[in-house]
């Protein structure tokens, strides 16, 4: 079983119930989303059909009882990630969220939303459902992890050893995909997000050297809307926000910038952003190796376990792509 843990806020309801149908379901309709919000206008908005399949109820009983923290009335405690196959046999990583504070509509509306991303580095969405206060979301299933599990240990697990070690070549070939993933979310998808939540456990590993960006906390804009859609609340772990972000609640795409810039700076280092076990000085990943990356001193800080095995150009580039990161609230998105 594998673990994703928040706190999560009091629940906003509808008045009604809204059902949709996956493909195979019979027992609920399934018309194209509807959107409708009146504070943003009086007549409901046609939005994109939603194609996955509705995950059925008696599935999601089961998924619940493996889960475990579900009161009678099926509301969770915690968000959860539980690796599980789906009817059709595919495996699949299933998220149970206990609400973040969206009505039916707006979570239905995600679902759309996000089912229309679709890039070879973007986590493909397989399904959705509800059961009470719980709503839940499946993902194809990253069987070689996350980049975190392999630079520093399975998430979560204490004392949890990292994975095989990353050579040079293997480390930028991540960083490059990842950033592909990341230029179509706000570049080139039809609508452009906002991650959110950029930084290493959500850079997902597959077979065959696939990468692709998962867990989104995505900010999306609705066509004809101008409404925008969470899926939860875009805070992530503090070490990877950016400045702007935590001074004045600023969040645009240079936001996700920075936080790439952070995993970067673990693929770099082999470190954790934030290590408390490390001299006081050295705790924090980016204060620690901010001189370093400033005064071309970038080579005392390449995770050591290469053994000098990297060429120098490349590591050259890292700094360079990092100290825009770092500063990504004064220039252009890269």
């Amino acid at each position: 079983m594998c673990l994703i843990i928040k706190n999560i806020g009091p629940r906003r309801r509808t008045p009604h119930k809204l059902t949709t149908k996956g493909k195979g379901d019979s027992d609920v309709d399934h018309p194209s989303l509807l959107l409708s919000d009146n504070r943003i206008q009086a007549k409901p908005i046609r939005l994109l059909p939603i194609e996955v399949p509705a995950i059925p109820t008696d599935d999601i009983k089961v998924i619940m009882q493996k889960l475990g923290n579900v009161t009678s009335d099926g509301s969770s405690l915690y968000t959860r990630v539980y690796c599980d196959t789906l009817r059709n046999g595919q495996k699949s990583a299933i998220k149970m969220l206990d609400d973040s504070g969206k009505t039916d509509q707006e979570f239905l509306t995600q679902v759309a939303m996000t089912e229309s991303l679709q890039h070879e580095n973007i986590v493909k969405l397989l399904g959705y459902g509800f059961f009470g206060n719980t709503r839940f979301l499946a993902y194809e299933f990253a069987d070689m992890g996350s980049l975190h599990d392999i630079l520093h240990g399975k998430k979560g697990v204490e004392g949890a050893s990292p994975g095989p070690l990353l050579s040079w070549s293997q480390r930028v070939k991540i960083a490059l995909r990842a950033a592909k993933g990341l230029e179509y979310l706000h570049e080139k998808a039809k609508s452009p997000a906002i991650h959110c939540a950029v930084k290493s456990s959500n850079i997902l590993l597959f077979s065959g050297d696939v990468v692709k960006l998962g867990e989104f906390n995505l900010s999306i804009k609705a066509p004809g809307t101008g409404l925008s859609l969470w899926s939860a609340q875009p805070l992530g772990n503090f070490v990877y926000q950016a400045p702007e972000f935590v001074a004045i609640g600023q969040l645009t795409s240079k936001s996700d910038v920075y936080s790439f810039g952070v995993v970067l700076l673990e693929l770099l280092t082999g470190r954790k952003p934030l290590d408390r076990s490390r001299p006081h000085q050295e705790q924090s990943l980016v204060v620690w190796t901010a001189d370093k990356l400033t005064y071309d001193k970038v080579g005392e800080i390449v995770d050591n376990r290469l053994r000098g095995k990297y060429p120098p150009k490349s590591v050259a580039w890292v700094k360079l792509t990092n100290s825009h990161a770092a500063f990504s609230f004064l220039l252009p998105a890269l």
